[in-house]
């Protein structure tokens, strides 16, 4: 007889975003961070993966700022989360070209609008003095 099989990661992360939770998985045997979600843990291919809340607090670690035609700059940054993981995303608050590595962020959820996906965004922790002003 087999075990059942769990929901895919990727919808469950999805839910919670949509409740304003920004989650990610901890390995039950490694105690490591997991994000992007997935079925098995990338530091010891155990499948005991458990979901848990971030509190959305980071540093960014890399940023860059894209420009569009006709648009403001946008950020795209690799934002380390206290928790133990990276993920990818945007700061927003403050000029593209004003989000530097080593600023503290916080994020927020930009919820559903449309076809487009609840996502999660960061701002600056204190916007004077983390831009650098």
């Amino acid at each position: 007889m087999s075990e059942p099989v769990e929901p895919a990661p990727h919808p469950a992360y999805l839910e919670r975003l949509d409740k304003g939770v920004l989650a990610y998985q901890r390995c039950d045997d490694c105690a490591k961070a997991v994000f992007h979600p997935r079925v098995t843990c990338p530091g010891c291919g155990s499948g005991r993966l458990a979901w848990r809340e971030s509190a959305g607090r980071g540093t960014v670690y890399s940023a860059s700022a894209l420009a569009r035609r006709d648009a403001e700059p946008y950020s795209v940054a690799l934002v380390d989360l206290d928790e133990g993981f990276r993920m990818m995303s945007t700061v927003v608050g403050v000029p593209a070209g004003d989000v530097r590595i080593g600023m503290r962020v916080r994020a927020r959820i930009e919820p559903r609008d449309g076809d487009r996906a609840p996502r999660p965004v960061f701002t600056p922790a204190e916007i004077g003095r983390e831009a650098g002003r």
